[in-house]
């Protein structure tokens, strides 16, 4: 009778806990590291070692886009829209989603997002929007594309960092400037809505609108778990 051979013990995999995030993709970018995250059933993306967001609670980011198209004038038709910034891309399937809007428009910077959806991970999320005809894609800078292109548009749908007052990159900041309110006014038609994301309520904002000479001034909340609401300030361009 032969000898039988013991067999080799497997090597054990690494059990991976919903709440440990596992780095999918991490990228040197002209603005600093971007990273994209699985944590459970979920994706993050992180900038700069700062959370930007996630696809566990897309409230907000549809808010953005509802919130527009309910503010333009009656009888707007095939209304064109702006979203600054793809992110995990809730805005955009929104957008999408909603037969009345005409052509969607996103500003994404980082050419690691766009690949994510185009063909990554988050192409699950929002490959049904990106091939909608609708839909077109820019790779640049919102804010000088805000400064140097000569379109107009119905709506602009701003999500692009934490907001005016926590702003991820330096640069970011001077969206929120005099001069870059300015621009974001003269690429609105006459009656055209702005709808800018923010992880907080900013008074402050809210009167810097004001005195860029955006007029019906508000701010909509999206109550969350813990802290301080998210929000989307609407202003409107006078008509």
């Amino acid at each position: 009778m032969s000898a039988t051979t013991a067999p080799e013990p497997m090597e054990s995999l690494p059990v991976r806990s919903p709440g440990t995030p596992v780095v999918l993709d991490r990228r040197e970018g002209p603005f600093g590291e971007v990273v994209l995250r699985e944590r459970g059933e979920h994706f993050e993306i992180i900038a700069n070692g700062c959370f930007l967001m996630d696809t566990s609670d897309g409230r907000s980011e549809r808010l953005l886009i509802d919130v527009a198209l309910a503010s333009l004038p009656a009888g707007r038709t095939v209304p064109s829209v702006l979203i600054g910034g793809l992110g995990v891309g809730f805005s955009l399937v929104r957008a999408a989603e909603e037969e009345r809007w005409g052509r969607i428009v996103v500003v994404e910077r980082e050419q690691a997002i766009v690949d994510w959806h185009r063909e990554g991970p988050l192409d699950r999320i929002t490959g049904t929007a990106l091939a909608d005809p609708r839909t077109g894609i820019l790779h640049t800078d919102l804010i000088a594309h805000l400064r140097t292109t000569t379109e107009r548009y119905d709506a602009l749908c701003l999500d692009i960092d934490n907001g005016p007052d926590w702003t991820v990159t330096e640069s970011n900041g001077s969206l929120y400037s005099p001069a870059g309110l300015a621009h974001c006014h003269d690429r609105l038609t006459p009656g055209g809505v702005l709808a800018v994301w923010s992880a907080q309520p900013s008074p402050a904002f809210e009167e810097a609108l004001r005195n860029a000479g955006f007029s019906g001034v508000r701010t909509e909340e999206v109550a969350v778990a813990r802290g301080v609401p998210d929000v989307v300030h609407i202003a409107l361009r006078a008509g």
